[in-house]
């Protein structure tokens, strides 16, 4: 599959319902009411309802299984929910997914993969090539094949992936993923960087709470049977991380 980012005209109508784009109060980008997302007889979360503002860089955490990528998919209208999921007027989605349904030894370059978007978008190759300089990698990497490319490489391949078509709202999910820790780094300081620079809103699936306190506006905390919803020092405090994942957390905080 080589279409990664979805863009709001290519959600399907069927999985859209409770999706629409322009319902929102001034100075926000999105606004889900009493969201709930079931497969078959499994509740994933219910009762959901979160505000966020254009341009706030959104962290969602919380243990596995607890939906997190569902949660993303949903909003993108991907897949089926209730409640309902209002987008700002003019918002342009990117999304980087946890795992891309193509293989690593499939036969296509860097290159290849960037005029597929471009092609799709109805925009110049030469503008979809111009992000690999976005996010830091040479014009050389773009002709490689992509599985010649490192981990870290591949990933900020897909971010300029997503970048094509100019969104103004990033969702990605756990974008450092099979990446080393400098890697790792340098991914994170990428997307806050991107943030920054375009202006964008971001939506961030992360395990690295370090990274969340350090970078994110607002916190996302999907628990089994509550949620929790605010700036990063009042959700990621040692209680409420012990509710969340059942065990005591500890992280970092990198100090400036």
């Amino acid at each position: 599959m080589i279409a990664v980012e979805l863009m709001r005209s290519e959600v399907s109508p069927a999985y859209a319902r409770g999706v629409d784009d322009g319902a929102v109060r001034p100075g926000n980008v999105l606004e889900v009411n009493d969201l709930a997302i079931r497969f078959g007889r499994t509740t994933v979360f219910r009762r959901l309802s979160f505000t966020v503002p254009s341009g706030a860089a959104l962290a969602i955490v919380g243990p596995n299984g607890s939906g997190k990528t569902v949660l993303l998919r949903a909003l993108i209208g991907a897949i089926p929910f209730e409640g309902t999921v209002h987008w700002a007027s003019g918002v342009r989605l990117g999304y980087v997914p946890q795992k891309l349904d193509i293989a690593r030894d499939a036969p296509i370059t860097g290159f290849d993969f960037l005029r597929a978007r471009a092609a799709l978008l109805r925009t110049s190759n030469a503008t979809a090539f111009q992000m690999l300089t976005t996010v830091g990698l040479p014009l050389t990497a773009g002709a490689q094949p992509i599985g010649a490319l490192s981990g870290g490489q591949f990933q900020r391949l897909l971010v300029a992936f997503a970048l094509v078509g100019g969104p103004n709202v990033l969702l990605l999910d756990e974008p450092t993923a099979g990446v080393d820790e400098p890697g790792q780094e340098r991914l994170n300081e990428l997307i806050h960087r991107l943030q920054q620079d375009r202006g964008l809103t971001v939506f961030l699936i992360s395990h690295d709470l370090s990274v969340v306190y350090r970078h994110a506006t607002t916190v996302l905390c999907l628990g089994r049977e509550r949620h929790w919803f605010g700036p990063p020092k009042d959700i990621l405090t040692p209680e409420r991380l012990h509710e969340l994942y059942g065990t005591p957390v500890a992280f970092h905080i990198h100090e400036p």
